[in-house]
């Protein structure tokens, strides 16, 4: 039997594409959603790839569904070798236009979710001595980002965890990463949760969403940041951090270098000049 990934936010953008790659691949995929009924773009790629997916529902907030999701797939597939861990949304609002709903929400999915599912598969990888694990982070989880103050904080929480269970996982054959993608060509904007007005940082926010739209103008295209993902999950070299082009690389490197903050407050605070 074919190894076994389960895949989480297929429904578009990255998630989409990263699911039809793998099944290009060999792999036999588990595609979640949290509505199937929206898995028509995601089954035409299949399509067209010569591939099949098995589309399977799962809102990932939901950590007893996910369990049970889980168990499923180990009783009739006989377990899960790759997790991949894309579903995710974002957040546009400094620190006073947050509430703590808004950033528990957050927390909610870009880090406990993906937490969660990991705690659930690691058990089978474990007594098998073998998985690949992989958290699609953002940039946002080494840089941080003005009025992206709840997003990169769940970002920046989830690489945390990953980097810290990374060591443990490996001793027993489990290989866990996470890919940092940029801006990519996806409904991921148009999902983002944003405050109705901007009050005193109004000119701020503008520049801001000037900025962003500008960078997703040209952003790199969700089946080229699909492949990276694919290629990082079957990839024979082991590397805890992957990011989904050259270009990505260099930007986060400056924050990976930036022992005294200045270098990353140096080019984020240009993206709010106008205000």
């Amino acid at each position: 039997m074919n190894d076994i990934a389960l895949i989480t936010g297929t429904s578009s953008g990255m998630g989409l594409h990263t699911a039809v790659e793998l099944a290009r691949r060999g792999l036999h995929v588990v595609a979640t959603m949290r509505d199937t009924a929206k898995a028509g773009a995601l089954r035409a790629a299949a399509g067209e790839a010569g591939v099949e997916v098995d589309v399977r529902v799962l809102d990932v907030v939901d950590h007893a569904a996910a369990a049970r999701l889980v168990a499923q797939i180990e009783a009739e597939l006989g377990g899960i070798h790759v997790l991949v861990n894309n579903a995710g949304q974002g957040s546009v609002a400094t620190a006073e236009q947050l509430t703590m709903d808004e950033v528990q929400a957050q927390l909610d999915i870009n880090y406990l979710a993906p937490v969660n599912l990991t705690k659930l598969v690691l058990p089978g990888m474990r007594e098998r001595g073998s998985g690949r694990i992989l958290t699609v982070t953002s940039v946002g989880g080494a840089v941080g980002q003005p009025f992206a103050d709840a997003y990169c904080g769940a970002k920046f929480a989830v690489e945390g965890f990953m980097q810290s269970l990374a060591v443990v996982a490996e001793r027993f054959g489990v290989g866990v990463s996470v890919m940092e993608p940029a801006a990519v060509a996806s409904a991921f904007v148009d999902n983002a949760i944003r405050p109705e007005s901007g009050g005193p940082y109004g000119s701020l926010l503008d520049a801001y969403i000037s900025r962003t739209a500008g960078a997703f103008a040209n952003a790199q295209s969700a089946e080229s940041a699909g492949a990276a993902i694919a290629d990082a999950v079957l990839s024979d070299e082991y590397r805890f951090r992957w990011q989904s082009s050259e270009g990505v690389t260099r930007f986060v490197g400056v924050s990976l270098a930036d022992t005294d903050g200045s270098g990353v407050l140096g080019f984020t605070r240009s993206w709010i000049a106008a205000g």
